[in-house]
């Protein structure tokens, strides 16, 4: 039995903002802190994962009435990690550095918690037309928030963004924010900012609730 379909606005903008992969759910951390030591790594892999999640997404929900409970999860690896080899191969044609830079968190896509999950819990419930659009606004979420953290780190690292300098030859990088640490530094500096922003808007909300009650 179908689940009543969301609007299209809506199943693109939760995954954009509102239930975001990275900066809400908190999923897909490895490719995440491993990959955004430059805005060019974090773009690649975005949009590689939101492809994979676009054609998965895609052929589960078209499928979804025809494969048994019993392999529904060995199916969805499978699909999904046939979209995977393609997106590998694809890259390494494309451009063997960006290939190189990526390394083994192209393979890791298939284990990506987001592309599975989506899969069982939305494209195997929903038809083809809300699970595409489901798998772009997660994909355009998960998208951003590498951009993010890539581009901070880049910025701060390398003194440029998209291998464009930005500062002055007397600017000393931050040589951290290119390492492993520097990945958790800028997670928890977005995630912080981010639940502020919530919690100042959550507030705001209460306190105008009563007052709204009133007025009516």
């Amino acid at each position: 039995m179908n689940v009543k379909e969301p609007s299209a606005t809506d199943e693109f903008i939760k995954g954009l903002w509102r239930e975001n992969p990275v900066f809400v759910q908190v999923l897909g951390m490895c490719p995440v802190l491993a990959v955004t030591n430059s805005a060019v790594n974090g773009l690649a892999m975005g949009v590689a994962t939101t492809f994979v999640l676009l054609m998965s997404n895609s052929l589960v929900s078209l499928l979804r009435d025809f494969i048994p409970k019993q392999v529904r999860i060995a199916t969805y690896i499978l699909i999904i990690a046939t979209f995977v080899t393609i997106v590998d191969y694809a890259i390494e044609a494309i451009s063997l550095d960006l290939h190189r830079a990526l390394g083994a968190f192209i393979s890791l896509i298939v284990a990506n918690c987001l592309i599975l999950g989506r899969a069982e819990a939305f494209a195997s419930r929903h038809k083809p037309g809300a699970a595409v659009l489901d798998a772009l606004g997660m994909g355009a979420g998960f998208t951003l928030a590498l951009l993010c953290l890539g581009g901070v780190r880049e910025i701060l690292g390398a003194g440029s963004l998209f291998g464009l300098v930005l500062f002055p030859a007397g600017f000393e990088p931050w040589i951290v924010m290119i390492l492993p640490g520097g990945g958790f530094f800028t997670l928890a500096g977005w995630l912080l900012l981010i639940n502020h922003r919530r919690q100042r808007r959550e507030r705001a909300e209460a306190a105008g609730g009563p007052l709204q009650e009133a007025g009516r």
